[in-house]
């Protein structure tokens, strides 16, 4: 089995070590085998970003363009092979997988055209004789760190950027699904970019990402995973004035009040709670329900639940695939007991499903009768599990819905007008989602949250500029 090398100054380069891509729908299949670099590849992936750093930032609009919008080209013409792949190493479901490869390639289209969108303004000054203009510069390298439960669209959506905006890139993929972010790799190698622009290693976060928080050649961190890291990111980078940007956990609330369309409720629920085995930062993993529809609501969910179907990720007739790997599954089922031990009531799921193949399967499952109190409620599972809060009123509702310490994305179920601009305005998170699943975001319009959940600025869309661009205030003497 050949080993897939890392991608450093325009060469493809090995490691000190492999590491095995498992598929979690069959753990007998050994999808191939990566190199994992060693802090020696780290740095030099950062010597090269930072000597051509100059060079790509002194790029033309039109070669911006050019490069981003090849890789889309190929990303789209390979969407079925890659979104097989996706499925195959992380566990998406193959409709979902193809999914993802299709919005990470509409994402370098979109960026292809803010490269050319390039805005600054031209001012009157204060003082006569005086012009001002305001202009965007490349930030320098970036560090991009990204997780396993999105492994080409998140990666997509920081180097889509950064490279748009004339940055150099050192990519340090998940590495427990290497596959996809590889086969971006190598769409992005053959792009026409100089040496060194974009680079790409794999490797634990320990080494690999220890290097380029402690680099004084990286000048921004764009990261993606769990609060503790992301914690750890920020005290890194602020240690030497490096700007971060942190997307981190959710615990989000979907709030169904007692006008909600029925069917329009069960399905954002069961979307937004258990599509993607639930490894989704935006989860539903709170349901908010309100006392006169609670019974007719639980009860349609709980039958819903029970009907979906587990199975192999590629499969044709599969709507939710296995957990990523062993440890989720184990953290899932540790949760499971979790809340049945605290007094909620498991209505759905619970357990383990065995297949015609090894893997990760778990039955979605739904507790009914939980309390703000449980660490169901205020901690993120990341699995297929949602708890259901039943309260009196909107009121009650708005309130447990902000109850947390995250504040991602916040949904309502409702056919009220009234209620749905106030949850809008009033719903403590950075998404706010009327009659639609928590989970499930656009490309062109900015993505993050507050409190916990995210820090710095907004990923995604035209605001994506404040955090990989610095802005210039230029002054001068007229005439």
């Amino acid at each position: 089995m050949s080993v897939f090398k890392n991608y450093i100054g325009g060469e493809w380069r090995e490691g000190d070590s492999v590491n095995q891509n498992i598929n979690p729908s069959d753990t007998n299949d050994v999808i191939g085998e990566y190199a994992v670099a060693s802090a020696k590849d780290a740095a030099a992936a950062i010597d090269a970003a930072a000597t051509t750093a100059p060079q790509w930032a002194a790029s033309t609009l039109q070669q911006r363009f050019d490069a981003l919008d090849m890789i889309a080209a190929e990303i789209f013409a390979r969407k079925a092979e890659l979104g097989e792949l996706l499925a195959r190493e992380e566990g998406k479901t193959l409709p979902e997988g193809i999914g993802e490869v299709a919005r990470a390639g509409q994402i370098f289209k979109f960026f292809a055209g803010e490269a050319l969108r390039s805005q600054g303004d031209v001012l009157g000054s204060v003082r006569p004789g005086v012009k001002v203009e305001v202009t965007r510069e490349p930030i320098g390298v970036v560090g991009a760190i990204t997780p396993w439960n999105f492994p080409i669209a998140i990666p997509a959506w920081k180097i889509a950027p950064a490279l748009a905006f004339g940055n150099t890139v050192v990519f340090k993929p998940a590495g427990l699904v290497p596959g996809s972010a590889w086969a971006l790799s190598d769409i992005i190698a053959r792009a026409g970019l100089p040496d060194g622009a974009f680079n790409m290693v794999m490797g634990s976060g320990s080494v690999v990402g220890e290097a380029m928080l402690g680099s004084d050649k990286v000048n921004a961190v764009t990261f993606t995973g769990s609060v503790e890291t992301g914690a750890h990111v920020l005290a890194k980078t602020s240690g030497h004035g490096v700007k971060a940007q942190l997307e981190m956990g959710g615990k989000n609330p979907l709030v169904v009040l007692d006008d909600a369309d029925l069917s329009i409720a069960v399905d954002c629920a069961l979307q937004g709670a258990f599509f993607s085995t639930g490894q989704r930062c935006t989860a539903s993993s709170r349901i908010i329900v309100t006392e006169i529809i609670a019974d007719r609501f639980i009860d349609a969910l709980r039958e819903a639940t029970a009907e979906l179907r587990v199975g192999d990720a590629r499969a044709k007739d599969t709507q939710i695939g296995p957990l990523a790997d062993a440890s989720q599954l184990a953290k899932t089922e540790d949760y499971v007991g979790i809340g049945k031990k605290e007094g909620a009531d498991l209505i759905a799921g619970g357990e383990r499903i065995d297949a015609a193949t090894p893997g990760y399967y778990y039955a979605p499952s739904l507790f009914d009768n939980a309390s703000a109190e449980m660490r169901i409620v205020r901690e993120e599972i990341f699995g297929p599990v949602a708890a259901i809060q039943r309260v009196k009123d909107y009121d009650e509702a708005l309130a447990a819905a902000n109850d947390t310490e995250f504040g991602l994305s916040s949904g309502i179920c409702t056919t009220s007008l009234k209620y749905a601009e106030h949850f809008k305005a009033n719903a403590k998170a950075g998404m706010a989602m009327v009659n639609l699943p928590t989970a499930g975001v656009d490309y062109h319009v900015p993505f993050g949250g507050r409190k916990a959940s995210s820090f710095g600025p907004r990923e995604q869309g035209a605001y994506a500029a404040e955090f990989y661009t610095i802005v210039k205030t230029a002054y001068q003497r007229a005439g």
